[in-house]
């Protein structure tokens, strides 16, 4: 399963998965509107108690939360960062790796010296009896699909916090305000914030020449579709927050409600003809050969050239299309040998 938008986010483009959900077709966005929608919280500065209001409810949060358990995405990461290694996560097994856990959160946990959170089903099938038993002082949801029905469930176990507006639509940096919150340590999101815009502008600043390309990132939920993932969309922003432009046709696509993507149809893919360099990933191995072998994809200007920026793993896939504190520095070193080879065959 990957990890993705509004659709329930982890909803389309894990296509990424058939048997899963696509990898929540992340919805991020420009720091200022983060910022403008500050969190979500009524109560700030540090001090406890603490109100955060989600389209779901209010978390009442009377003290420094000592048992943290996550939902959905990034919170995890981000917690972590903020010196919470959380005792429960929701499990991701698609993007894991041999260890069972995502690379990144194995590594930063590890590296801690703490131990490492117990996993458990989460997405339409929440294991609330391993959540209870973990007795968490606070469950961390603000970017995930959780319903009202779960979320009245969750909220009797333990303060629960949520998404501001709709699922899988909170974007990067206004999660790590709500989290940071959430855990008592406001100041300290927007530091991490500006690490991780610098983190990928130095990036950035080592190729020059990333400036001039265009780029579409597209997606699949089977042979005949194609789907184009649009400009504030998480893997989308990390890409252009690299150097790179989006080509300005995805502005002309009508977006998919609620998804940060628009399906535009297989039929539509000669609208790409002017993206220098294509990014995209697949669920695996069949569904890549059932889409390369499709001649109006084939014909895509940048497909043919080799021109292609593709995910060789799982948890290089997902590491790419979410941005959290621990993500970002993961990804960068992988993801940059991978675009100057596409950037190559683009002959630019």
């Amino acid at each position: 399963m990957l990890g993705f938008t509004r659709v329930r986010r982890r909803t389309l483009a894990a296509a990424a998965t058939a048997t899963a959900v696509v990898l929540t077709i992340g919805g991020c966005s420009s720091s200022d509107e983060g910022d403008k929608k500050a969190a979500g919280t009524e109560k700030s500065g540090g001090a406890f108690p603490v109100s955060i209001k989600s389209a779901l409810g209010t978390a009442e949060i009377t003290e420094q939360p000592k048992r943290v358990v996550t939902l959905g995405q990034g919170s995890t990461e981000t917690a972590i960062a903020l010196g919470h290694t959380p005792v429960g996560i929701e499990s991701y097994p698609w993007g894991s790796d041999k260890t069972g856990y995502l690379p990144w959160i194995h590594e930063a946990v590890t590296k801690a010296g703490d131990k490492l959170p117990k996993q458990f089903t989460g997405g339409e099938e929440i294991d609330f009896e391993a959540i209870t038993e973990l007795e968490p002082d606070v469950i961390l949801a603000p970017w995930s699909g959780v319903t009202q029905k779960q979320y009245d469930i969750l909220k009797d176990i333990a303060p629960t916090v949520a998404y501001p507006d709709l699922p899988w639509s909170t974007n990067w940096d206004q999660q790590i305000g709500i989290i940071a919150k959430a855990l008592g340590k406001p100041d300290d999101a927007k530091k991490l914030t500006n690490t991780i815009e610098k983190q990928l502008a130095d990036a950035a600043k080592t190729r020059p020449n990333y400036k001039d390309l265009t780029f579409s990132y597209v997606y699949n939920t089977g042979p005949g579709t194609l789907g184009v993932f649009q400009a504030e969309e998480q893997r989308v922003k990390m890409v252009s927050s690299l150097g790179l432009t989006v080509d300005p046709v995805v502005n002309t696509f009508k977006e998919t409600e609620g998804t940060d993507s628009a399906l535009i149809g297989l039929e539509n893919a000669e609208k790409l003809k002017d993206s220098d360099l294509i990014f995209t990933f697949y669920s695996d191995d069949k569904n890549r050969k059932e889409i390369e072998s499709q001649p109006l994809y084939k014909a895509i200007p940048a497909i043919q050239k080799g021109a292609v920026v593709v995910g060789d793993n799982n948890p290089f896939v997902t590491a790419s299309s979410i941005i959290n504190p621990l993500t970002v520095p993961w990804v960068i070193d992988r993801y940059l040998p991978l675009i100057d080879k596409a950037v190559v065959a683009a002959g630019k």
